[in-house]
């Protein structure tokens, strides 16, 4: 069942809405301050709503629990799950012959999970590549890969995965007969 948008005339006590997803991360509020550079006491009293946050406030609260801001103001509970549609999946033509799907509903903070396609002769480039600091973890979901990670050749077949550092350069490429199908999912984010 699709989730509805929020009824714009329920009120939200934000204070309340905090300590929720503060408990439901299983943060204590000195965690939450360490990761916001606000003070324990200042986050005890907005959450039992003895004191108001600032827009800047609320902002850095809500990175410090890895939720957006339109998060604190939800009416109905948790965070639920959102469905990203096969067909609205945000895509990306990249290297030679290849496509990238983006399966991971924005915003989530803390994993990032690509689709891509290769077609046959198709490679994420002429050269490799890195971006950012990130655990990846490479899943070939059909069809054969070579996998050139850091000066090194990896030969993959359907169900093989493999993990890297995306610092490390990389380069893909569809060695097989037939469109090949691979997953990068990336913590954290970095692209």
């Amino acid at each position: 069942m699709a989730r509805s948008a929020p009824d714009v005339t329920a009120e939200v006590d934000v204070g309340e809405r905090l300590r929720t997803l503060r408990r439901f991360r299983r943060c204590t509020l000195q965690t939450v301050a360490e990761r916001s550079g606000l003070s324990e006491s200042f986050l005890s009293q907005v959450e039992r709503g003895r004191s108001n946050a600032s827009i800047a406030s609320l902002k850095r609260i809500a990175d410090a629990l890895g939720v957006s801001m339109a998060d604190l103001f939800e009416p109905d509970g948790l965070p639920g799950p959102r469905v990203l549609r096969r067909d609205e999946r945000p895509a990306l033509q990249f290297g030679i012959l290849g496509r990238k799907l983006l399966l991971t509903p924005r915003p989530l903070h803390h994993l990032e999970v690509f689709a891509g396609e290769l077609e046959v002769g198709g490679s994420t480039g002429p050269e490799p590549y890195a971006h950012g600091d990130s655990e990846e973890l490479f899943v070939v979901v059909s069809g054969t890969v070579r996998l050139e990670l850091g000066g090194e050749v990896f030969e993959l077949e359907r169900g093989d995965s493999i993990d890297y550092r995306s610092s490390v350069p990389h380069r893909a490429v569809n060695t097989g007969n037939e469109l090949a199908e691979v997953l990068w999912i990336i913590s954290p984010p970095s692209y």
